[in-house]
């Protein structure tokens, strides 16, 4: 599955946007807008997002390379 076909299946279960998990991200202060914030760990990240969205551990380790600014959308 690409890396767009995940963000699709998350924007499809949760109604939410990559710019608006990036926002989540900063919000909750696991990002930067530019990566991880210093000390946030992928663990606290992936968990939040399971118990916040209901996503699994491969749509939230998505969720974390977006984050992360390793992945952009339209990525396979």
């Amino acid at each position: 599955m690409s890396f767009q076909a995940y963000l699709d299946n998350i924007a499809a279960k949760t109604g939410k946007t990559p710019d608006q998990f990036r926002q989540w991200g900063r919000d909750k202060g696991f990002s930067t807008g530019t990566g991880l914030a210093p000390g946030a760990k992928a663990g606290a990240v992936v968990a939040a997002l399971k118990d916040e969205f209901g996503l699994g551990h491969g749509h939230a380790m998505a969720i974390v390379a977006l984050l992360k600014g390793a992945k952009r959308e339209g990525e396979s």
